[in-house]
């Protein structure tokens, strides 16, 4: 995904320190005091910028579903029709994240359930759009590949490559570039295995 080379705004700061806080603690275990502390306003001044914690849980969620999902289309579109480089590119940018934004895995490991009705299904359905991407890729790549399979293995690597925050803590994995390359090779490995 593009890097910003902008400062993040206060609402972008306050979602950064509320996705690590609810990843960390849980959502319950964390009140509008602790996150606005995070961030240096009073826990009331976060009203100002969001209803309260589920909304700043849905926007998180939502909002994450929907980066992926716009990121992934745009690099389909940039990649110029050759599959395998927007397999390529699909897979980086999907390791940016995972290795950029681990509290958000966690984040939607652990409380997704806690979503309105509305929010979740969205979720689902911004997801859904994202598999269909990488399917739809992989087939071009594997062409002898059927699509329930080919779901199946993308489903398989988003398991791998969303496993991170499983991989120890910052600064005992062996940096970042090499954690990256590691996770891409894997990745492909798993696609060239499910279209052998």
């Amino acid at each position: 995904m593009a890097m910003r080379t902008d400062a993040p705004t206060r609402r972008e700061q306050i979602l950064k320190e509320a996705a690590r806080l609810f990843a960390e603690r849980g959502f319950h275990g964390v009140g509008v005091d602790e996150i606005g502390a995070a961030v240096g306003i009073s826990g009331p001044g976060l009203y100002r910028h969001f209803a309260g914690k589920d909304a700043m849980l849905a926007e998180l969620l939502v909002g994450i579903s929907g980066s992926l999902l716009t990121g992934g289309r745009r690099r389909v579109a940039e990649s110029a029709g050759d599959p395998e480089a927007v397999l390529d590119s699909l897979i980086e940018g999907h390791i940016d994240f995972a290795l950029d934004d681990r509290p958000l895995i966690t984040l939607h490991d652990r409380e997704l359930d806690r979503l309105r009705d509305t929010d979740r299904k969205l979720v689902r359905q911004l997801q859904r759009q994202y598999v269909e991407l990488w399917v739809e890729v992989v087939r071009k790549v594997y062409p002898a590949l059927a699509e329930p399979a080919a779901r199946s293995a993308v489903h398989s690597v988003f398991g791998l490559l969303n496993s991170t925050p499983h991989l120890g803590r910052a600064g005992t994995l062996p940096g970042r570039g090499a954690t990256a390359e590691l996770l891409h090779r894997m990745a492909r490995g798993a696609f060239a295995a499910a279209g052998a």
